[in-house]
């Protein structure tokens, strides 16, 4: 029987991990693959098309790969796309980039929860310890590597993550969970129900707790995290023809090996309006408002407010064009509680961002479509500048697409670059006062194919250009400013794809490669240029998703990634296994392993004193009624 062979397979990727002899597997009679080329996506061109008419690099992980993988948190969750680094240095502290450049304060990827943009303008990345989801309410995460700056504005340097919840309407009833292991605990419910005839809401809440990690010596790290999280969802109406209105609030705890535990929190509100306009197109209006706090005892604190609101309107078809057009308008009102060692001057900071963009879709040819676009962006720092970008698709057959891209983004200067000043210990750092945006111009080719009924694949390569790229130039023996000396290339080759061996078994793998060369400008004392492009070369994934009898399902998950280095740390392959019975009706047991190769290793960091990824595993129980 199929599901014995498939079975088969999967213990052979056991063995195989395990270093055992491999086993051979009886070719599987051919079968169709889940249309995953007709998802509809909206990241690539701000409107529904097809994922498999999309002319960029993006992945799309769905809400069934997030069920099946055993993530608990977004940023786990977003280890299943092939086209992003993840790699974990602590508790609650993760570096997660898209095509190198990768940190724990990691500044060329742009990230949208439901529309809401949640980059810090502290230093133009992403507080992961304080992001997160209801991840049963995700419906999928789309994400792009590549630039993104025409539509989405600056900081969609090297990628754009967009996370979309499910509609209101599509989470009616109650579910619960718990969970508990030797690595975290936690537990969450949600309840939906109808408004009206034509409206919808849920109400969510979910709590975890993340142990103490330990260092390769054995010594605990000090680094638990815990963190609640509330949160609702209306709809009215439909997508097309509706309003939403949703928000979430948050409270957590970061432990301190020294001094007080660091707190986090924050709250936001969202309300966005689909008007379908007939003749004259799709209009949407969106505003949010987002608080966050944040607070380390004897090193700083920050207290942010964003308002955002912005407008975007498609057009219908005119001829051979399609126009899609907007703005917006971004103020941030920050206010930092500085330390005797480190601050930001002034304390307090106004922040205006404004930007109009517009793209046209040409239809040069029945299977031919050009597409041009700018965005004009004003930042506090540097003023307006210009993001424009071209793609070209040719869909030569209905399942084979090639396309290329040439596009300007930017990583515009935030506090850290302008108001940054360490004044502790022996030397001296200090933003700098004529720091300007970063800037990278992007080549991209890329082909997307379904060869059989049963199989998909994507590749895609880039040569990046970067100018400009943050360096520390020292002034004098004991002090360094921020500037823009530091240039150089990434080139890369994506690639992922899917096979479906059998009805009930799935196959999903991946591959990434980086070549990074970075240097400093002649006039740059800049010594630790390396440390910029501290990424692995090469990337591989591997998964399985296996319905077995008895409402049984068998999930196995490989990743390998190469070493880092600067500061080195040595290649390393994670192996993950998930299994899942559903007792009965609404009711599901499953139980998960976590880095089973080996005790504990290190993703990021120095590995002498970095936290170690332990070996470890959970038991979840999930009702839904």
């Amino acid at each position: 029987m199929r599901w014995r062979r498939a079975l088969v397979f999967n213990a052979f990727l056991v063995s195989a991990a395990a270093g055992a002899q491999p086993m051979r597997v009886a070719d599987i009679a051919d079968l169709s693959i889940e249309e995953l080329s007709n998802i509809q996506i909206t990241s690539v061109s701000r409107h529904a098309e097809r994922l498999s008419d999309a002319p960029a690099a993006i992945f799309v992980i769905t809400g069934e790969d997030i069920r099946r993988s055993g993530a608990t948190r977004l940023s786990e969750a977003l280890r299943l796309a092939p086209n992003l680094e993840v790699a974990r240095s602590s508790a609650s502290s993760y570096a997660i980039s898209a095509r190198g450049f990768n940190n724990t304060i990691a500044n060329k990827l742009l990230v949208l929860i439901d529309g809401r943009t949640v980059y810090t303008p502290l230093f133009s990345g992403v507080f992961w310890d304080a992001q997160d989801v209801m991840l049963e309410d995700v419906e999928r995460i789309e994400v792009i590597s590549g630039p993104g700056a025409t539509l989405w504005g600056a900081n969609a340097v090297n990628g754009v993550i967009n996370v979309i919840t499910r509609r209101a309407s599509d989470t009616q009833g109650a579910f619960a969970y718990g969970r508990a292991g030797d690595l975290e605990r936690g537990y969450g419910a949600r309840y939906g129900g109808a408004i009206g005839s034509s409206g919808a809401y849920r109400v969510y809440g979910r709590f975890f707790d993340v142990f103490d990690t330990s260092r390769a010596n054995g010594a605990t790290a000090s680094d638990g995290w815990s963190k609640g999280q509330v949160g609702f969802r209306t709809d009215w109406g439909t997508a097309a023809n509706g309003f939403t209105l949703q928000g979430d609030a948050y409270r957590g705890s970061l432990d301190q090996a020294i001094g007080d535990d660091t707190s986090i929190s924050g709250n936001n509100l969202l309300g966005r309006w689909n008007r379908d306009l007939a003749g004259w197109g799709q209009l949407q209006v969106q505003s949010y408002f987002e608080h966050t706090e944040r607070d380390i005892p004897g090193t700083f604190a920050e207290r942010l407010n964003i308002f955002d609101v912005e407008f975007q309107h498609g057009l219908r078809a005119i001829g051979a064009h399609r126009l899609t057009w907007g703005g917006g308008y971004r103020y941030g009102d920050d206010r930092v509680s500085n330390s005797a060692f480190l601050a930001f001057l002034p304390a307090n900071r106004g922040l205006r961002w404004a930007n109009v963009f517009a793209q046209d879709e040409i239809a040069l040819e029945e299977n031919l479509r050009l597409t041009l676009g700018a965005k004009f962006e004003n930042n506090y720092y540097t003023g307006t500048e210009p993001l424009p970008s071209a793609r070209l698709a040719w869909k030569f057959q209905p399942q084979r697409l090639v396309w290329g891209a040439v596009s300007r983004a930017l990583r515009a200067p935030s506090r850290i670059d302008r108001d940054f000043f360490v004044t502790a210990g022996p030397t001296q750092l200090a933003g700098g006062p004529d720091f300007v945006s970063e800037v990278v111009k992007v080549f991209e080719v890329g082909y997307r194919d379904q060869p059989l009924p049963q199989a998909t694949y994507s590749i895609s390569a880039f040569h990046n250009i970067y100018a400009k790229l943050r360096s520390v130039e020292p002034v004098s023996a004991t002090t360094s400013v921020l500037g823009n000396k530091m240039e150089g290339t990434g080139n890369g080759l994506e690639a992922w794809g899917s096979y479906q061996a059998a009805r009930n078994w799935r196959l999903s793998a991946g591959a990434f490669f980086l070549r990074q060369h970075l240097n400093p400008k002649p006039d740059s004392g800049d010594p630790n240029v390396a440390a910029a492009g501290n990424d692995p070369k090469r990337q591989f994934m591997l998964r399985s998703s296996l319905d077995l009898p008895d409402s049984t399902e068998l999930d196995i998950r490989i990743r390998y990634v190469s070493e880092l280095p600067n500061p080195r740390v040595p290649a390393y392959t994670a192996f993950d296994m998930r299994i899942a019975w559903r007792l009965q009706p609404g009711l599901e047991l499953s139980v998960v392993g976590q880095n089973l190769l080996d005790s504990g290793h290190v993703e990021f960091g120095n590995p002498a004193t970095a936290s170690e990824m332990a070996r470890g595993g959970y038991v979840k129980l999930k009702w839904t009624h």
